[in-house]
């Protein structure tokens, strides 16, 4: 039987956005505000294009310092003469790259390699299993410090780099189970007896059915890499020439804005980086509120 005379086999537990949206309020506030903070970031060039009137908005001295708020400047400016609200899209769309970069990169990591030792099993399983669990005890956050310092200094991507390199382990060990879990559902059993190929199974069946989890990870993996990369930023590591968030809350703390009365200076990264964390956190609540069975009280627990 060729592999397209084959019956495909019905993958249940695929979820639509519809369905989530209807079932969850709470995660369409979140994909609301994190899919405008998107745009926003996507569409920066053209957004600070039209507000500094064809200037960038890292160019030092454009305007005086410290200017208040007015139309021409809605936050005003800060004490290198730039404006402020077109410097938070700046460093909104910077900090959203590095921290969806290094997400897409560490999941992609987890899924590959979780799929293969949760289905495979074995020594297969063990193997990887033992390598996760090595660079788990790894104390990640000095290392990442010394990396970062030493090689991820002018480009986002070797900072995004970075930072995938230790994101991975936690997610692959917590989805190895839930994919041993998978294959022993009776489509898997359907999809051997049709002749379907181990490959295919693991990346065609049982993979799809772990899409959720998926998003909820990914939605995890960008919040803690944002987190770590303001972390970062704000002591002073990372590519100096590159505006992110936390880079310009470091501008902050050494220029004492906030002790000298230039509050929307000091404040808007930060109520930025809370928009972009609730938005992730009520994705994340959403997400449980759909899929945990004991959120929904189907189990009665």
């Amino acid at each position: 039987m060729s592999s397209s005379d084959r019956p495909r086999v019905r993958t249940g537990g695929i979820f639509t956005i519809a369905r989530l949206l209807r079932e969850s309020p709470i995660l369409v506030v979140g994909i609301t505000i994190f899919g405008l903070l998107v745009l926003v970031a996507i569409f920066e060039p053209v957004i600070n294009n039209a507000l500094l009137h064809g200037n960038r908005s890292t160019e030092l001295g454009l305007y005086d310092v410290h200017m208040p708020s007015s139309r021409e400047h809605f936050f005003g400016t800060d004490e290198r003469g730039r404006d402020v609200l077109a410097l938070q899209f700046t460093g909104l769309r910077n900090s959203l790259l590095v921290g969806m970069l290094a997400g897409a990169m560490s999941l992609g990591i987890s899924v590959i390699l979780a799929t293969v030792a949760g289905y495979v099993g074995g020594r297969t399983e063990t193997v990887i299993t033992a390598i996760t669990n090595s660079w788990l005890i790894i104390p990640s956050w000095p290392v990442i410090a010394i990396l970062v310092l030493y090689v991820a200094k002018v480009s986002l991507l070797d900072l995004a780099l970075v930072l995938a390199a230790f994101g991975w382990p936690s997610a692959t060990r917590v989805m190895t189970a839930q994919i041993a879990s998978l294959k022993s559902r009776p489509y898997v059993d359907l999809a051997k007896l049709n002749g379907f190929r181990s490959a295919s199974i693991m990346f065609r069946e049982v993979l799809p059915n772990f899409l959720p989890y998926i998003v909820l990870s990914f939605s995890y993996a960008v919040a803690y890499n944002i987190m770590a990369e303001t972390g970062l930023r704000v002591i002073g590591l990372g590519p100096q020439t590159v505006v992110s968030l936390g880079e310009l809350i470091n501008f902050s703390l050494y220029a004492g804005t906030l002790a000298q009365g230039y509050y929307l200076v000091a404040l808007c990264p930060i109520v930025m980086l809370v928009l972009i964390f609730a938005s992730l956190n009520f994705i994340n609540l959403g997400m449980e509120e759909v899929y945990n069975p004991r959120l929904k009280k189907i189990t009665g627990l």
